[in-house]
């Protein structure tokens, strides 16, 4: 294979949507909205997602090392990890990419890499939470977001698990106000919200945790829906949709058995070439 060609291949690559996609986000809430992040805890963030990813690599999975996956992760927890405690953000970062290559059922790592370090580092500090406010509330940058969002979707080939999870719910949202009497309003303005757009179409969304099959993936995206609604109103827990993705993740391997499907792969193999084994730990 050519070099023009692997570079052709790297660019298809959909983990480069979602990095320049995540870049624009990082540097609008930063420059525009005035993010409180501390550039400390990113430098450490993306350092120690970076080192993990290359030990690990070499260590553990004995594979050549692969940044892209680390890159994004580190993104989303620079976006919605808050702490005032730089080892915390570093621990962030191991757990993120440490449970990769620790946490597999038949070749596939469980959980997604952000949300099991965001849900880990609540668990164990009270110093550490998630910003999910910030982004406000106005409905065109609710709407810049999600296009964006549906990019990378489109170049990944998973956007059933984020459709699925968006419509069922703000389907609940939407019939709780009714059921209410309250005005449509606020329903709307529950799903103009930052940080759920990120967790949909970037986190839940994310091929390498989600189910293989089509039909597995828009049962999880509901699954995923209906748990976050009874955590924030039933439990009224916040941050319900990071606390249901991470509940609902062990779920996935049995809609693997019962439903079938082609594992994904971010660079599919050209022909007459065998099978890449970059991109399994990402």
């Amino acid at each position: 294979m050519g070099i023009a060609t692997k570079m052709f291949a790297a660019i298809r690559d959909p983990r480069w949507y979602q990095v320049f996609v995540l870049s624009v986000l990082l540097g609008f809430g930063v420059l525009i909205l005035d993010f409180g992040i501390y550039w400390q805890n990113a430098v450490a963030i993306f350092a120690m997602a970076q080192v993990t990813q290359f030990l690990a690599s070499r260590l553990i999975a004995r594979i050549p090392y692969d940044p892209l996956s680390a890159l994004i992760s580190s993104y989303s927890l620079t976006l919605l990890l808050r702490t005032d405690v730089i080892t915390l953000a570093m621990l962030a970062a191991v757990i993120a990419i440490g449970s990769k290559f620790l946490v597999r059922v038949r070749g596939k790592h469980i959980f997604n890499p952000a949300n099991v370090a965001l849900v880990s580092l609540m668990l164990l500090s009270d110093r550490a939470w998630i910003s999910s406010g910030q982004w406000g509330s106005a409905t065109i940058g609710a709407l810049a977001l999600a296009c964006l969002g549906m990019l990378v979707l489109t170049r990944a080939r998973r956007a059933e698990t984020t459709l699925a999870f968006i419509a069922g719910y703000a389907g609940l949202l939407f019939a709780r106000a009714l059921w209410l009497g309250d005005p449509l309003a606020i329903p709307l303005h529950q799903v103009q919200n930052g940080a759920l757009l990120i967790f949909a179409f970037f986190m839940i969304s994310d091929p390498k945790t989600s189910p293989d099959a089509r039909i597995g993936r828009v049962l999880y995206g509901s699954l995923v829906a209906s748990v976050a609604y009874v955590i924030q109103f039933v439990l009224y827990e916040p941050n319900a949709p990071i606390l249901a993705l991470i509940i609902c993740a062990p779920v996935v391997p049995l809609i693997d058995f019962l439903f079938r499907g082609r594992s994904y792969r971010w660079q599919q193999p050209a022909a007459g070439s065998a099978a890449p084994v970059k991109g399994v730990y990402s």
